[in-house]
C-alpha cells in the first residue's frame, strides 16, 4: 500500500498537485517509520523524498529539520558514499542556503557540506553523471552566498 501511495505522489507531483503529493509523501514516510523503523533503507528513501518535496515547495526550515535528523541515520546505516546519503546531504545544504533568514552559520554549514559532498559525488558517480555539474554549481552558489553575506556583515549591513 505504501508503494502505491508513493507512486500516486509521483503522479500528483507530475501533474502539479504539489500539496496532494506532499500529503502522500508525509504519509509514506510516517508509514515507513512505523513499519520498518528509522534505520531501514526504505524509511530513509521516504524521508529524502518527503524532504525533496518540502524543498520544492520552499518549506526549507521543515526540510532542513527533517534532513538534519535523517542524515545522521543515513551516514551510519548506508555509509558516506551511498547515493541516498549524498543526495540528502546535498539537499540539506540547499535548504540551509535558501531558507528565510539564513544566518552566516547556515551558509558556512552549507558550504562545508557541499564542499565534502561534491568531491564524493564526482568520485562515486563520475564527472559525466548528469547531476555532477549541478552539485558543483550548488557549491559555487553557496560560496557566493556566503561571501556576499560575510561582506554585508563586515560592512555593518547584516
Amino acid at each position: 500500500m505504501l508503494a502505491i501511495r508513493n507512486n500516486l505522489a509521483v503522479t500528483y507531483r507530475s501533474l502539479g498537485r504539489l500539496e496532494d503529493a506532499l500529503r502522500l509523501r508525509r504519509d509514506v514516510y510516517s508509514g515507513r517509520l512505523k513499519l520498518n523503523g528509522e534505520e531501514h533503507v526504505e524509511t530513509l528513501i521516504a524521508a529524502n523524498n518527503y524532504a525533496n518535496l518540502l524543498e520544492g515547495l520552499n518549506r526549507y526550515e521543515e526540510a532542513s529539520s527533517l534532513l538534519c535528523r535523517q542524515i545522521l541515520v543515513a551516514r551510519r546505516i548506508l555509509g558516506e558514499t551511498n547515493s541516498t546519503t549524498l543526495g540528502m546531504r546535498w539537499l540539506y545544504a540547499l535548504t540551509l542556503r535558501k531558507k528565510d533568514g539564513a544566518t552566516l552559520d547556515d551558509l558556512r554549514e552549507s558550504v562545508e557540506t557541499l564542499g565534502s559532498v561534491a568531491p564524493l559525488w564526482t568520485r562515486v558517480f563520475g564527472p559525466s553523471h548528469p547531476d555532477t555539474p549541478s552539485v558543483q554549481r550548488a557549491l559555487e552558489d553557496a560560496r557566493k552566498a556566503l561571501a556576499a553575506r560575510a561582506a554585508a556583515s563586515s560592512s555593518g549591513a547584516a
